[in-house]
């Protein structure tokens, strides 16, 4: 991987680790639902904002639709299953399921999009898998309906993500290209949309939460801008740039990086401890990375005439 799209892959595991304190903040204020929107929300806003202080006029190139399609795969309903999932499992095994991105990505590839499956990048997604585990030092729960339905959540929340990557590449990246800051600026439109009707319909159902947006106090509404123009505006810029750079597997290996940069902001902003696990993890982690972002050896071209 070139040295820049690394220093990217870094930030935006810096900006998405962050996302969780900030998340912290915001979601016991207003609830999962309302805050998911926000973010998407402003950060549809802050790249629209974005692109006007640019000049760039957000010219889709008849790529418009493909990139409301993503912004639903790869943010609306991924989002809403994560919301759904955090009312039954711990946020330990939301990180660890949430490593399975790679995972997803190389079985998607390999089965619908003809990526080549190979022996150090299947080892690298278990390992990487095995760091967020320490990391995450997530204990037994009882697996009842509840928690086993949290766990799909997250499943078909990852298996979107994965499947994100590829469709970007397939509907974008090799039609001609976009300006990354006009496919997040899609992505995040389209979020927008399945989400309306789904908050509309919540605070149909509990007027109240209404008036907790109204009377939220400054610190939520900082989170908030923070989701929404860092980590989902900026985040998704990079992101996709990533995708376009590097290609779709190498990108999602950010959700290894993502726990490592979520206890580092514990750690500096809120005091909490770093532990040996937390260093064990990230060695795992890097051993991970490591694997699956190495260069693929080239398939083995068969000699004419040979018998």
């Amino acid at each position: 991987m070139p040295l820049p799209s690394f220093l990217r892959l870094l930030l935006l595991a810096a900006l998405w680790g962050g996302s969780f304190l900030l998340m912290r903040v915001a979601a016991p204020v207003l609830g999962a639902l309302p805050t998911t929107f926000a973010r998407v929300l402003l950060g549809a806003l802050g790249l629209g904002l974005l692109l006007l202080v640019l000049r760039l006029r957000p010219q889709f190139g008849g790529k418009l639709g493909a990139t409301l399609v993503l912004g639903v795969v790869n943010s609306g309903i991924p989002f809403l299953m994560f919301a759904m999932a955090a009312r039954s499992l711990p946020a330990g095994y939301s990180a660890i399921l949430n490593a399975t991105t790679p995972l997803m990505g190389v079985l998607i590839g390999a089965l619908a999009f003809g990526e080549r499956i190979t022996a150090a990048r299947v080892g690298g997604v278990v390992l990487g898998m095995a760091g967020v585990a320490v990391l995450a030092q997530a204990g037994p729960v009882a697996l009842t309906p509840e928690v086993l339905g949290g766990m799909a959540a997250c499943l078909v929340a990852t298996a979107c993500y994965g499947l994100a990557g590829f469709l970007t590449k397939r509907w974008v990246t090799e039609r001609g290209g976009l300006d990354s800051r006009i496919v997040a600026l899609g992505s995040q439109m389209g979020a927008v949309l399945v989400l309306v009707p789904v908050v509309a319909w919540e605070l149909l159902r509990q007027p109240a939460a209404a008036t907790a947006w109204l009377a939220a106090p400054a610190p939520v509404w900082g989170a908030l801008l923070g989701l929404g123009l860092l980590c989902t505006a900026l985040a998704y810029v990079l992101y996709f740039r990533l995708i376009a750079d590097v290609g779709p597997l190498k990108a999602l290996t950010v959700t290894f990086l993502i726990p490592l940069f979520g206890v580092a902001w514990g750690w500096l902003l809120l005091g909490e401890p770093a532990t040996w696990a937390h260093l064990a993890g990230g060695g795992l982690i890097g051993a991970a990375l490591w694997l699956v972002l190495r260069p693929v050896p080239a398939a083995p071209v068969a000699l004419q005439g040979a018998r």
